[in-house]
């Protein structure tokens, strides 16, 4: 028997917002990523790892947030803690690797389409992980086609996203560029719900034990949610992250910066020439003052 799917229970509410945290995410990752350039080392890595963590937990959340609107009417639905914990690792850890690849390979070709065709696997892994982790009386089938479309989805906002991240460096212009990403993951996400079928199988025995979507997704979320928070915060405080500025912008060529206050320049004061004098001292003083 074929389940009725209804992936909007909750009307509008749930797409907004979680299509909010992807932007959120996005914006997030975008702008630490743009930072990873401006440092060397240690620095370099720990902004990447930022960006990469950021990114992972906006698009987990984004799609857990839509999944509390998703109901199989016939059956109750509850999700496997491990393998939900597992696609937000899985989420995360292959962001970083397409973040990690471009942010020291910078904006060459090889290092966008490896590091974009990785992040947006990772993408549809986890969403694909994730769908998994549900449990009910039944089974889920998938039409290929669309599935392998919300994969082509999830691999050209990857790139897409990447390329902005390395060479777009304003604040309005990588803003845009984490909107149009969300719009992407969320489209990725609905593409893959739309290839879903629920075949229902009522004398079946009852699947493995779960817990109710709202009594585990949303503790799950205040972790990563507090996380971006947190990020934010970061991305505020440094200066650098928030207006795009390159560090050492204005700065003198030759000259080493000076902390407290604008740089003044001082006269220099020349000896006075004497009014009378020989050509053999006036030939003598010039080639000293050489």
């Amino acid at each position: 028997m074929q389940g009725t799917v209804d992936g909007f229970t909750y009307g509008l509410v749930t797409p907004v917002t979680a299509f909010l945290m992807a932007c959120l995410g996005a914006a997030l990752g975008l702008r630490c990523t743009t930072r990873s350039l401006r440092t060397r080392g240690a620095s370099r890595a720990g902004w990447l790892a930022l960006g990469a963590t950021s990114i992972g937990s906006g698009i987990w959340t984004m799609h857990f947030i839509a999944m509390l609107g998703f109901t199989v009417r016939e059956a109750p639905v509850s999700y496997d803690r491990p393998l939900t914990y597992a696609s937000l690792a899985v989420g995360v850890g292959m962001v970083g690797i397409g973040i990690f690849l471009v942010g020291y390979r910078g904006a060459t070709r090889m290092a966008l389409v490896t590091g974009g065709t990785i992040t947006g696997l990772g993408v549809a892994s986890m969403h694909y992980l994730g769908m998994a982790g549900m449990n009910f009386e039944g089974a889920f089938e998938y039409d290929t086609l669309t599935v392998s479309l919300s994969v082509v989805i999830a691999v050209v906002a990857a790139t897409a996203s990447l390329w902005a991240a390395v060479s777009i460096h304003g604040f309005l212009p990588s803003l845009g560029a984490s909107v149009v990403m969300g719009v992407a993951v969320s489209g990725m996400h609905y593409t893959g719900m739309a290839a879903l079928q629920v075949h229902l199988h009522p004398d079946a025995a009852p699947s493995g034990p779960g817990e109710a979507p709202t009594s585990l997704l949303l503790p799950m979320m205040i972790g990563p949610g507090v996380f971006l928070l947190l990020a934010a915060v970061v991305v505020m405080i440094d200066p650098l992250v928030v207006t795009g500025t390159p560090e050492g912008a204005g700065r003198v060529p030759g000259r080493a910066p000076v902390r407290g206050g604008p740089v003044t320049s001082i006269p220099v004061q020349r000896r006075p020439v004497p009014p009378h004098e020989s050509a053999s001292r006036k030939a003598y003083r010039q080639s000293r003052s050489r």
